[in-house]
């Protein structure tokens, strides 16, 4: 069944003064309910539930910012910032910007920050691809991007693509957001995996079916976006957003707030015929990035989303159905991003043990470095590891002559066997490894 929510009750019909001011002394619900669930919740003593929902939308009128961003009729979005966003902001605030207390893999050793941030790019293209439909696993997507090797179908070229984009994203993309930068961004997104090749890289036009959301169960429609006509001005207006140019004098916009609405703003536009959603997360990323929340680049916000799908769309919907009520995407993306901080912190604490591990086996050896370090970790925990120059110059972030001689010197050591098909050569983990490491060591700590 198609995702649906309850269309709240007109809270503007016209009350006696009685009944108006016991709606203004009325207690709140706690949290941000819409319509759809204040409906089921026991309203306080005298009202009814369409009185107590009036009695919150007179509190969030007062308090709603009007947004530039306007609905297809021409209504302005608006948004507000009650207590729980308000907490959420202050904790994005602490662990993703400034100095941070993280493990050493993140705030230590610059070789290291950069093989984790390969890593995580890694991870958000996987997921963010996965979550718009590629099939491809994520053992085969890793093997994929880190081998460097040709995609082999629909799928896998979406996973290069959106690790591209990502890089594009970072490497190329200054601190003004451009039209043709969001259409480069899809272009790369989308390169090669279209049925119609001309399609990538532009807008809809008029002259074309409009692509509107549908639930990905049913096909039932979910959203059906602005006419084309309207898109090249909305996106200059996304841009200007972005850059704060349509703000007055004395605005301000919290910059995670101001990242969550691009999302929102280039999700409910829908411009192009594919790649929406991944536009829409790239775009974040960017925006937070040249902000300072230099964590963000960590987190993997796709992987979040990909477990709770529904959430994601109901939190649109419920926007939509409650007058361009921003906050309620704006609550929904600041869990996602506290979920995605929670499990990086996850990662890095059990990579951080790994690596203690394996110091622990070459306690006494020399000549290890970090990267090699790690890559053993990773061959003691999967025995079937393949590793090449390109794979391991890509998870690293180094030259191809520095990839060659960690392998190479890894190989000399009895860590790794070789095998080598045509001018290919392929390492292996040692089918002994665990007591090569120890016997290299000259002391092996307890467990």
């Amino acid at each position: 069944m198609t995702l649906h929510v309850a269309q709240p009750p007109d809270s503007s019909r016209a009350l006696s003064l009685d009944r108006f001011l016991a709606i203004t002394q009325a207690k709140l619900p706690a949290g941000y309910p819409h319509w759809d669930k204040l409906r089921h919740l026991d309203p306080p003593d005298g009202l009814t539930s369409e009185e107590w929902w009036a009695a919150v939308k007179l509190g969030r009128t007062q308090a709603a910012r009007t947004l530039p961003l306007r609905d297809r009729d021409g209504v302005a979005f608006t948004y507000t910032t009650p207590d729980l966003v308000l907490r959420a902001l202050h904790l994005v605030d602490q662990r993703c910007a400034g100095e941070i207390r993280m493990p050493e893999v993140v705030t230590g050793d610059a070789q290291a920050k950069r093989q984790y941030l390969v890593n995580s790019l890694m991870e958000e293209a996987i997921r963010s691809s996965q979550l718009e439909g590629a099939s491809t696993s994520r053992r085969v997507a890793k093997e994929l991007l880190r081998t460097g090797r040709r995609p082999k179908d629909r799928s896998e070229l979406m996973i290069v693509n959106n690790y591209m984009a990502l890089q594009y994203m970072r490497e190329s993309m200054g601190d003004r957001l451009r039209p043709a930068d969001v259409l480069e961004l899809q272009r790369i997104l989308n390169d090669g995996t279209l049925d119609d090749p001309s399609a990538s890289g532009r807008l809809q036009t008029p002259d074309e079916p409009r692509v509107a959301v549908v639930d990905r169960i049913d096909g039932g429609v979910l959203h059906r976006p602005p006419p084309a006509d309207q898109l090249p001005s909305r996106l200059q207006a996304l841009c200007d957003f972005a850059n704060g140019d349509s703000d007055d004098e004395d605005t301000f916009i919290h910059p995670v707030v101001r990242a969550i609405l691009l999302h929102f703003w280039l999700a409910y536009d829908h411009p192009f015929e594919d790649g929406n959603g991944r536009t829409a997360r790239v775009l974040f990323s960017w925006f937070m990035r040249t902000k300072g929340y230099w964590l963000v680049e960590y987190l993997s916000i796709s992987k979040i989303l990909r477990e709770a799908p529904g959430r994601y769309n109901r939190a649109f919907l419920l926007t939509e159905t409650d007058h361009g009520d921003t906050t309620y995407f704006i609550i929904h993306q600041l869990g996602v991003i506290e979920r995605a901080i929670d499990e990086l912190h996850k990662y890095l604490r059990r990579k951080v043990a790994e690596v203690r591990g394996v110091e622990r086996l070459l306690r006494g050896a020399s000549g290890f470095n970090h990267r090699q370090t790690e890559l053993l970790g990773g061959a003691l925990r999967d025995g079937d590891r393949v590793y090449t120059f390109t794979s391991h110059a890509n998870a690293h972030g180094v030259t191809h002559e520095t990839a060659r001689t960690d392998l190479r010197d890894l190989a000399d050591r009895g860590l790794l066997t070789t095998e080598r098909e045509g001018r290919l050569y392929r390492f292996h983990p040692a089918p002994d490894l665990a007591a090569q490491l120890e016997a290299l060591g000259a002391t092996v700590a307890p467990g």
